[in-house]
């Protein structure tokens, strides 16, 4: 018997939540507040978003940028653009001035949706983004009186009202593009990376795998991490798909603002980088009792991998599995997962033996393929010992950079990650570090990452970041940079031999740096490029950097 061919579209799993689920709500966090629409609603609103749209001349393949925090509008422009067939160009809005004016001509951006509040930031491109005809502003409370100069400035309600509330979707080919993410330009510009429908929907499928997250129409989600980075992890989706309700913390990322929002929303699951699950942690630190986090049970890390002390704090002290996910704006971007129990083999382990594994990076979401390879790109054996650069392909795995080709990032089909590290025989991926952020030092390689994560283990450390400096005699040794926990008096000298109980005495950072703050990119991530460049050949901070007191 031939099966139907069915094209994969987006619209296909994002119109399911508002017909299953119609009266789940989206929240968005405001100023005095909540603001509150259900899936129906959305969906109504996302198809009005896409006439107007149309009507203001965008078609199939067009970019639309949006230039907005979490919430529901910005949910609206990913339901209209993956419905109509424009492409979401999710625009950074903690990228300078210079990328943004690149990555928005580079795109050719015909339209952005901006949020009022992030207008200044935008205008300073006034005049420098010629591609774009219109900008539409999406209003929250207290900022009705917005004014620019961008061209054709319209009010996001006054655009789309008297639209109707339906729209035929069109079917289009499966691999048109879908959605445009800029990686950070952490060397050279930013690199566009294109998400096809295709690969989304399987993407989104992969994502809603009880072995992934175990994402259920019965969660409350709140995404944390930024729709504007890599898609908000696909979790956007994915959540519009099985019609969970959403909360959306907008601008309002002050952690105890979000740890307040989550316990009033009695959110299930939530995602972020491991600097707001150390700021949350540290709330409830220092407020115990305050919060009602009983109904969350899971919450997703990525970005970069979170101590396995903090993983090991959510599980004994709220009962919460921190599932560490992998993956990059090229993988779409999950790649692999870690749980608590990822085999059935894995009921009959110890506790401490089943957060060994969740401090690994996880093992592949069904779908992709991975593995670790020499410099010659010959295979290398998945024992857990052997140390290699971490290829990846797969259906929804980036085989191209947008108009800006790369030929040394790819391989004969493979995505090369610039990661670098291990495989054991239960097929997990265990990152030992970004290739540029291992230390090479007398021709042997230290993990900036085993360092960071050993240090924070120490009791009145809040955060670590190891990074190489140049050493006349071994070519690079390592240096920590320590924030303190409120209240602590550790020392460096303590910090030194807690690393000497693990490490090899070549292994030490040669100095511990007390900080107040250290530096994250755009995505979250510690900025060691900035760090690096704060720091002089002998390893000594600068003024602005260093907190002297020890």
């Amino acid at each position: 018997m031939a099966m139907q061919h069915t094209p994969l579209l987006m619209h296909r799993l994002l119109d399911r939540g508002a017909r299953v689920a119609p009266n789940e709500e989206i929240v968005t966090a405001t100023a005095d507040g909540t603001r509150r629409q259900t899936l129906e609603q959305t969906r109504a609103r996302a198809c009005q978003l896409a006439h107007a749209l149309r009507g203001a001349g965008i078609e199939v393949g067009d970019r639309v940028g949006t230039f907005m925090w979490n919430g529901s509008r910005h949910l609206e422009a990913y339901h209209a653009a993956a419905g109509m067939g424009a492409v979401l160009h999710t625009l950074n809005l903690r990228l300078s001035d210079t990328d943004l004016e690149y990555i928005i001509n580079h795109a050719q951006d015909r339209i952005i949706i901006a949020d009022a509040d992030a207008l200044p930031l935008l205008d300073k491109l006034k005049g420098r983004i010629p591609s774009v005809e219109r900008v539409v502003v999406a209003v929250e409370a207290g900022f009705e009186n917005w004014q620019t100069e961008l061209p054709n400035a319209v009010d996001y309600e006054e655009f789309i009202r008297g639209k109707p509330t339906h729209y035929d979707w069109p079917e289009i080919d499966e691999n048109s593009p879908l959605g445009l993410c800029y990686t950070s330009g952490t060397t050279g510009n930013p690199k566009g990376v294109e998400y096809e429908h295709r690969a989304q929907y399987l993407h989104t499928m992969g994502q809603g795998l009880t072995d992934s997250m175990s994402l259920s129409a019965t969660d409350t989600l709140c995404g944390i991490v930024p729709m504007f980075h890599a898609m908000g992890w696909g979790l956007p989706w994915t959540a519009l798909m099985l019609g969970m309700k959403q909360v959306m913390p907008s601008r309002f990322m002050d952690v105890e603002k979000l740890t307040s929002l989550m316990a009033s929303e009695e959110v299930t699951i939530s995602a972020g980088v491991p600097t707001i699950w150390q700021g949350v942690k540290g709330v409830i630190d220092r407020n115990p009792g305050k919060y009602d986090l009983s109904k969350l049970s899971r919450v997703t890390c990525g970005g970069s991998a979170p101590p396995p002390s903090l993983i090991r704090w959510y599980w004994d002290e709220l009962g919460v599995e921190m599932i560490q996910g992998w993956g990059m704006t090229e993988t779409s971007p999950l790649a692999t997962m870690s749980r608590r129990v990822a085999k059935r083999s894995h009921l009959k382990l110890s506790e401490d033996d089943r957060f060994k594994n969740v401090a690994k990076a996880g093992q592949i979401i069904p779908g992709i393929e991975i593995g670790i390879f020499d410099e010659k790109f010959e295979r290398l054996p998945h024992d857990g010992k052997t140390v290699g650069e971490i290829l990846i392909r797969g259906p929804w795995i980036c085989s191209e950079y947008y108009h800006n080709p790369q030929p040394d990032k790819f391989h004969d089909g493979w995505l090369i990650t610039g990661d670098v590290g291990m495989i054991d025989p239960e097929q997990y991926l265990i990152i030992s570090d970004r290739s540029k952020d291992l230390v090479k030092s007398g021709g042997e390689w230290i993990s900036s990452v085993d360092l960071e994560n050993h240090i924070v283990a120490f009791p009145g450390v809040a955060q670590a970041c190891v990074v190489a400096q140049p050493h006349p005699r071994w070519d690079e040794r390592p240096v920590a940079l320590v924030i303190k926990s409120p209240g602590s008096d550790v020392t460096a000298e303590a910090i030194i031999r807690h690393c000497a109980s693990k490490f090899a005495k070549w292994q030490l950072p040669d100095e511990v740096l007390f900080v107040e703050s250290i530096p994250h990119t755009s995505t979250g991530k510690m900025d060691k490029k900035t760090v690096r460049a704060n720091l002089d050949a002998q390893g000594y901070a600068l003024p602005d950097l260093r907190n002297k007191a020890s």
